[in-house]
């Protein structure tokens, strides 16, 4: 929240207080049918004590939020975060439809529009409440594998059907040292006994701190062969006010030995020769690059050094707006991997349809996408970062198997 304006705090407590007026407004079409005054009234008082309580919280969090410690202030805004959107997206939706409901006499009778509509527009509310609450509670741990093969000209002989599995974006502050959630993780990527495992970016939201514990987890992960990681833009402590550059420098360079610590070779802005016999296989990892305001430490043409002779490469590269401005059409690099946009953590997805909210700002967003002789794997994120859940957006463990075209 502090990188809102306090107008910008107002605004939105003033957004949630209109909804909430209306949303009560409507909600005594359906109480009126409770027969029970005290029962009415207890409804009332419960709906008005949760709007005052979640708007005080918001404006008490952002007066005291630069004094606030860092790991309460955490806990304290996704909590909020998730109250503010249970609650305001389904009062939204409800007033909406028992508005238009209403107005349009031509649809009810006047006898069946005191029920019905009261009814329906309940319906249209708690339906989203549930469907977020399971977000939250549930979604948000139902890790899925997608398994996709793709056939490249470029690949060596001895590295056909070789498997990668890719993770990114684990934010392992928002899950608040419960390290058993990522134990169904690591069986499954144990279970694919992958060749290669690469992290794409985002380990944690900010802090070194959140990393605490976490060690222990990661390093039952098992690759045949070896893991690779990049960086992504919440893993240089760029979104807090530091005390010092030092202090800034110590937190960046305590998460770069984490990833020593696991096992995990991090690459910046450098690349590797993968060798089977004598065949090799380039494998490059950038430093994060994004369009702006995102912040761009990745050096393309520096990482490229010493392999550029290598007919296959394969990139990690966190943002896939990289992909579009340095790779694609511009280099022989024929699979990138990337994650950064955790498919917004909200959207639908069935069979080869897929809509999210993000789309509208990345192009390339969730899943495998393929340009001319050129594939691109976003990977949807493994943990989640603002709202603490996910809808109709699971989780993500990416197997990549490629195979000789």
């Amino acid at each position: 929240m502090r990188r809102y304006s306090f107008f910008s705090i107002v605004l939105l407590c003033l957004a949630i207080v209109t909804i909430d007026i209306f949303a009560f407004y409507w909600l005594q079409s359906i109480t009126q049918l409770i027969a029970s005054l005290f029962l009415k009234t207890l409804i009332h008082i419960l709906f008005w004590l949760f709007t005052v309580g979640l708007v005080t919280a918001i404006m008490i969090l952002k007066i005291r939020l630069d004094g606030m410690d860092p790991r309460r202030k955490h806990r304290l805004i996704s909590s909020l975060y998730g109250l503010t959107v249970s609650s305001f997206v389904p009062k939204l939706l409800f007033v909406v439809i028992i508005s238009i409901l209403y107005f349009a006499n031509y649809v009810f009778s006047e006898s069946e529009s005191l029920i019905i509509v009261p009814l329906i527009g309940l319906f249209s509310g708690l339906l989203p409440f549930g469907f977020i609450v399971y977000g939250i509670f549930k979604s948000a741990y139902r890790f899925k594998v997608y398994h996709h093969k793709i056939k490249l000209e470029s690949l060596p002989k001895s590295f056909d059907s070789v498997k990668i599995v890719q993770l990114s974006d684990i934010h392992l502050g928002s899950f608040n040292y419960r390290y058993h959630i990522l134990g169904p993780v690591i069986d499954r990527i144990n279970n694919i006994k992958p060749d290669y495992i690469c992290f794409t970016g985002d380990m944690v939201n900010n802090y070194a701190w959140e990393l605490k514990g976490w060690a222990n987890v990661f390093k039952e992960m098992k690759a045949k062969y070896s893991k690779f990681a990049i960086l992504g833009n919440h893993d240089y402590g760029d979104y807090s006010e530091w005390a010092s550059h030092d202090e800034k420098q110590q937190n960046f360079n305590d998460i770069k030995s984490f990833f020593k610590t696991i096992g995990f070779d991090l690459l910046l802005n450098d690349s590797r020769v993968l060798m089977r016999g004598q065949d090799q296989l380039a494998l490059i990892g950038l430093e994060n690059w994004g369009k702006p305001p995102f912040k761009q430490y990745g050096d393309l043409e520096n990482a490229l050094k010493g392999v550029t002779d290598i007919p296959c490469k394969i990139l990690l590269s966190h943002d896939p707006s990289h992909w579009i401005e340095q790779v694609l059409d511009k280099t022989d690099i024929a699979l990138t991997m990337s994650g950064h946009t955790h498919g917004m953590q909200a959207g639908f997805e069935r069979k080869s349809f897929q809509w999210s909210p993000i789309q509208y700002n990345y192009k390339y967003w969730a899943g495998l996408y393929q340009e001319g002789k050129q594939y691109l794997n976003v990977n949807r994120g493994l943990g989640w970062l603002g709202f603490p859940g996910r809808l109709g957006m699971r989780p993500e463990i990416t197997l990549l198997e490629l195979q000789r075209k």
